[in-house]
């Protein structure tokens, strides 16, 4: 039985031993805001925080998380950055935005004001197909918290 408190709640689930995180999130507990993209930790989509730190959830096997605190991009539905991807329409297609956000969380709680080098250096693990990085970077550079 693994124990996880996940954006502030604590589950008890049975998950296999070789199962990721990502799945674990999906397919036992229904949060599926993290996406699996490239199921290989390249785009960035899947990230979670875990302890506070961007993890890459496709290639974290969840046995090996006991007891760790998580968040995804639904424990961060109330949080500034979310507004300011909007405002900034950094969002177009969407399928990464989970990702991108859940990463910036990170940075800006790390850095509320961060340089631009600091915000592309931040990112540079979360991948848009769709090549919105100006507006990604513009909603860091003008979230409000």
């Amino acid at each position: 039985m693994l124990e996880l408190r996940i954006n502030g709640e604590l589950h008890q689930i049975d998950v296999p031993v070789g199962r990721s995180l990502a799945q674990t999130l999906r397919e036992s507990l229904g949060l599926t805001g993290t996406k699996i993209a490239c199921n290989e930790g390249h785009c960035g989509a899947c990230t979670v925080l875990v302890a506070g730190v961007p993890t890459l959830s496709c290639i974290t096997l969840a046995h090996t998380l006991d007891g760790a605190e998580i968040t995804t991009i639904e424990g961060l539905r109330d949080h500034p950055l979310v507004d300011a991807f909007v405002r900034a329409d950094a969002v177009q297609c969407g399928f990464c935005t989970p990702g991108q956000i859940v990463s910036a969380s990170a940075l800006v709680a790390a850095k509320p004001s961060p340089t631009s080098d600091e915000i592309r250096h931040a990112m540079a693990g979360n991948l848009c197909r769709c090549g919105t990085y100006p507006k990604i970077e513009e909603a860091i550079t003008s979230w409000q918290g």
